[in-house]
């Protein structure tokens, strides 16, 4: 079976692609619950036009994988749930957007519980303090939308230059997509 890493920070956990979960179990979380959701608290970066997703369940345990540094997701959107087990310590930890000078001058700490799962801006720095102990299994999907990245890369903050790819693509589309008529609260 392919076993690919999460990402290019964590070592330890599996893609859910590979596991055949994207189209019974993912796309109907992004399209039917996520979505609508998102297009009323995060309009303003694509959370009504999210078309694609990378899905992944990360471990954190001693001897493996205990903390997440500072970063920001390929993503205009994060879902991360904690899945279990019993750990203590492993709080996550939130800045200002990457592009915000003193981003995380002072960083808003939140506790992890087993079973929650906190909705945030990818280009949001974030990471997760060092786990003291137990394993903690969290799901994180990226949440996507190339009518906001086919005009500028969340990662390098330009035009992005396409490449032929297999599935999502990270998100980009070589065609934009059909526009959707919103309405944003205000």
């Amino acid at each position: 079976m392919p076993k690919g890493r999460p990402n290019t920070m964590n070592n330890y956990g599996v893609l859910l692609h590979e596991l055949g979960l994207d189209e019974q179990l993912v796309t109907p979380l992004r399209e039917r619950f996520l979505q609508p959701l998102t297009a009323l608290l995060y309009p303003d970066c694509g959370g009504g036009w999210l078309d694609s997703h990378r899905a992944f369940v990360v471990k954190y345990a001693p001897g493996q994988d205990r903390e997440l540094g500072c970063h920001y997701d390929n993503a205009e959107l994060t879902l991360n749930v904690a899945l279990g087990k019993a750990f203590t310590g492993g709080a996550l930890y939130f800045g200002g957007l990457f592009q915000a000078p003193s981003a995380l001058a002072r960083p808003l700490e939140v506790e992890h519980v087993v079973g929650q799962g906190i909705l945030h801006r990818g280009g949001q720095l974030h990471g997760a303090r060092p786990l003291g102990t137990g394993e903690r299994w969290n799901l994180v999907v990226w949440l996507r939308a190339s009518a906001v990245r086919n005009r500028l890369c969340p990662m390098c903050c330009r035009k992005p230059d396409l490449v032929d790819d297999e599935g999502f693509g990270d998100g980009f589309t070589r065609e934009e997509p059909p526009t959707v008529d919103v309405c944003a609260l205000t």
